[in-house]
């Protein structure tokens, strides 16, 4: 041990200020900022206020005029089409331009909206990277979101311009988006005035005259436009999150600070040197896709893959080493539900035996708690350190994380170890008052948040403070619940609407299911407290077994209650639980462990609008009738 992690993380603690002024010289700057830190609206802090800069420069541009032009920046890898094209520096460069143009030939400006509704290829990042080349706003909508979804995304950054595919592609079947995206339309009160539409051969959509054009058309009807400086606070772009009113969030973030704490990010987080390969397998629509499929590779020159596959099913629990061995990726960063997944599949590993992954030097997981047994599989299975990392579509980038392009820390399993420079974490019980180590409470980070980071929500201001910023005065309030140990490592164990009170003892659902995990039979699981007249809440776990296990299920149930009873002891009251095929999730990956609560406490639910299947739900709902529950 070095402890040079210990003094560049007191650095950024002591003097943010200081800390972020010298990480910020690493980029790009058409004015340099007034301002390091701007406090004078406080809690609502800005970054590099006076500055200017440009996104779409800092990620392309520069690399290009460097003499890194030839350099792959991106290369697009679709199983389900069976393709793959390679882009370089300057042919983005060239593509982005010319994008550029035919929004501005549509009437787009600067500060307007845009709204991407695509699928994984690269017209999707060529949008983006279009929009914030001349200013404009751009929403990325999950292609294929349902229609009364995206009208509420419409009315609210009433976008002039909405740029889609004709279609998305899954395993066995073709999406068509210019259906919903017309009846999107059609129920939203805001018009775009144009939609421009990337034709895919394996379904075209039908334009409509005057307010419809072909990506092709459009860009013929442009001319290539150059970057332009922006502010460093101007908007970089929405990206809608779930709300608990039902009314989506708009996340919104910045200009400069995305650019240098992603930039950052990339060799002190993930160990990244500019030209080679990185792989975020997520998609575009959500914030994993905005940060490290199209912003932070392009900002430190690497190579980024958009993949357009599954982690089983195109074809095989094999594609990611595939993929791995291809391209040379050196890190992967997914979410543990795509290796739960392929060791579901393929628990022994037999896949991996077939392709030459030598060249991966590590493994991040986020977007949900990685349980330890996933985490000991994927170690034991790749060699490589297997890093489990905490964020939030809020944060932008990591929270906590092993940061190993300073210095690799043990590895404490459950742990996302510890935070990330910029980031002063602290356990708090609902009175605000810090509680000692080892005690589950809520995780919050003190004021300011560091750069890279929202600093509102679009036409919402009030809104963010009610939601993160005031019940903790001086906080941000994640809205999860764990603890810190005696060592500063923190612990997430759960949302905080995720604890439950099991007469009277606070118990997190991510604990059960980290011992449930650790059954040899089963795959992956989910935990919901579930009401109870007597004990306030009780536990009720659902359990996805491995491939090829034809053991009784009764009794890989009894099993796994006697593990919960030993590991955690009586004290869980640990007696119901079901084994399911499947577990409702959302395209991302993530568990709705809301949405079953609801299902089987029998109160009124809405069918999420992130759902992958929503099939899955009837069988859920039919496991939990047999346990008693799921009644009304």
């Amino acid at each position: 041990m070095t402890n040079t992690f210990d003094k560049i993380y007191q650095a950024s603690i002591d003097n943010p200020e200081a800390f972020w002024a010298g990480v910020a010289e690493q980029i790009h700057w058409y004015r340099k900022w007034d301002k390091v830190l701007d406090d004078s609206d406080a809690p609502f802090y800005r970054w590099f206020t006076g500055g200017q800069t440009n996104v779409c420069y800092n990620a392309v541009d520069r690399h290009v005029e460097q003499g890194h032009g030839d350099q792959l920046a991106i290369i697009h890898d679709s199983p389900i089409t069976g393709t793959q094209q390679k882009i370089t520096y300057s042919q983005l460069q060239r593509r982005v331009a010319e994008f550029s143009g035919a929004l501005v030939a549509c009437g787009v400006e600067r500060g307007d909206r845009v709204i991407v509704y695509m699928p994984m290829v690269p017209e999707a990042v060529v949008a983006m990277l279009a929009c914030a080349r001349i200013g404009a706003v751009h929403s990325v909508v999950f292609g294929g979101f349902a229609s009364n979804e995206l009208a509420v995304r419409i009315d609210d950054c009433t976008p002039r311009v909405i740029v889609a595919a004709s279609c998305g592609l899954e395993p066995g079947r073709t999406v068509e988006y210019k259906p919903l995206l017309d009846d999107a339309i059609e129920l939203a009160e805001h018009n775009p005035e144009h939609c421009i539409v990337f034709q895919r051969p394996e379904a075209r959509a039908d334009l409509i005259p005057g307010r419809d054009l072909e990506w092709g058309e459009a860009v013929a009807a442009g001319e290539p436009a150059d970057c332009i400086p922006m502010e460093a606070t101007d908007p970089l772009y929405i990206l809608y999150t779930s709300g608990t009113t039902g009314q989506p969030k708009g996340v919104v973030r910045d200009t400069a600070g995305g650019i240098v704490a992603l930039n950052w990010s990339m060799k002190n987080i993930y160990d990244m040197n500019p030209g080679e390969v990185y792989w975020a397998a997520s998609d575009v629509g959500w914030v994993v896709g905005h940060s490290y499929i199209v912003y932070a590779p392009l900002f430190s020159r690497n190579t980024t893959i958009v993949f357009e596959g599954k982690p089983v099913g195109t074809p095989d629990p094999g594609v990611f080493w595939r993929v791995i061995e291809e391209h040379d990726v050196k890190v992967l960063f997914t979410a543990p539900t795509a290796f739960r997944a392929i060791k579901k599949e393929d628990p022994s590993g037999s896949y991996l035996e077939k392709y030459d992954v030598s060249g991966l030097r590590a493994l991040f997981l986020a977007g949900e708690r990685t349980d330890p047994d996933t985490l000991q599989w994927a170690t034991e299975k790749l060699g490589v350190p297997v890093i489990d990392h905490w964020w939030q579509t809020e944060t932008g980038w990591a929270i906590c994380s092993n940061c190993i392009g300073i210095e690799s820390l043990p590895v404490k399993q459950g742990s996302p170890t510890r935070p990330v420079p910029g980031w002063q974490m602290q356990v708090l019980n609902d009175q605000g008052n810090e509680i000692k180590s080892g005690d589950i409470g809520s995780l919050v980070v003190k004021l300011p948040l560091p750069p890279g980071t929202f600093p509102s929500l679009w036409n919402a201001k009030q809104r963010m403070f009610d939601s993160y910023l005031k019940n903790f005065p001086g906080y941000y309030e994640t809205g999860d619940a764990g603890f810190i140990d005696e060592d500063g490592y923190v612990f997430v164990m759960s949302r905080t609407d995720d604890v439950i009170n099991v007469a009277g003892h606070r118990l997190s659902t991510g604990a059960i299911e980290e011992v449930l995990a650790s059954h040899p039979d089963v795959a992956e699981c989910a935990v919901i407290g579930v009401n109870d007249a007597l004990k306030g809440e009780l536990p009720l776990g659902c359990l996805v077994l491995n491939a090829g296990v034809d053991r009784d299920d009764i009794e890989i149930v009894k099993e796994s209650v006697a593990l919960v009873r030993q590991k955690i002891g009586p004290v869980a009251a640990f007696k119901l639980a079901a084994v399911v095929t499947r577990l409702p999730k959302t395209r991302s990956g993530k568990i709705l462990r809301g949405t079953m609560k609801k299902i089987a406490d029998s109160t009124e639910w809405k069918m999420p609008a992130t759902i992958d299947d929503p099939a899955i739900l009837d069988e859920i709902t039919d496991s939990l009738k047999v346990l008693g529950y799921a009644q009304g």
